[in-house]
């Protein structure tokens, strides 16, 4: 076996733990966590003119240069929850459901999704296509639908900053890019040894006619 695909596996592992790795550090800093609906705040604690307050780490919408005191930290939480009861109820659910705070990030949940149909496809076309031919098959659209859904759910974990699905995922991208590679040289070798036979045809032809 050739080391290039160990070395771009272990690569990509790697790559898929410091990307999961940098937002879970960040998490890591907060003091403080409050759940108001599907939005998840978190604060650090920081003093202020030697009294405690605090800062808002997440989410981005409510991020602020200027700390909280603690007198106003029940208030700020009311008026947060009060904005989320505020939504409708169906969007609350929907939300909810798909564990996100806003509609904004709903792209992630998509890539996600298509990702794991993309999966659903490889395994439908090959039980599919084994089925008419009555012999277990592994065509090559299984491993463009394995690779397009690998990349899509590596990028999904990343988001989710689940180590679990991202090293998962990290494996599977190049084992399923290194079959489509070996695929490609196959059908290039067949090409190449089938052209001098083309080229013999077509010179005993005239040989013939005359």
């Amino acid at each position: 076996m050739k080391p290039g695909p160990i070395i771009a596996m272990i690569a990509l592992v790697f790559l898929g733990m410091w990307l999961v790795l940098q937002p879970a550090l960040a998490r890591s800093q907060h003091d403080l966590t409050v759940s108001v609906g599907a939005t998840e705040i978190m604060l650090e604690r920081t003093t202020l003119d030697g009294q405690v307050c605090y800062k808002v780490l997440s989410p981005a919408l409510l991020r602020s240069d200027e700390p909280i005191p603690p007198g106003q930290l029940d208030t700020f939480l009311a008026e947060q929850i009060d904005r989320w009861n505020a939504r409708p109820e169906f969007e609350r659910h929907l939300l909810g459901f798909f564990n996100i705070s806003t509609w904004g990030t709903f792209g992630w949940v998509m890539i996600g999704l298509i990702g794991q149909a993309a999966f659903f496809g490889r395994m439908f076309v090959q039980w599919i296509i084994s089925e008419r031919s009555r012999v277990s098959t592994v065509p090559e659209i299984f491993w463009w639908f394995s690779f397009i859904g690998g990349l899509c759910l590596f990028t999904y974990f990343v988001w989710r900053v689940d180590i679990v699905g991202v090293l998962g995922q990290s494996t599977g991208i190049v084992i399923y890019a290194r079959n489509l590679r070996l695929i490609h040289k196959e059908k290039t070798r067949c090409a190449i040894e089938s052209t001098p036979k083309i080229d013999e045809e077509l010179n005993e032809k005239p040989a013939a006619a005359s």
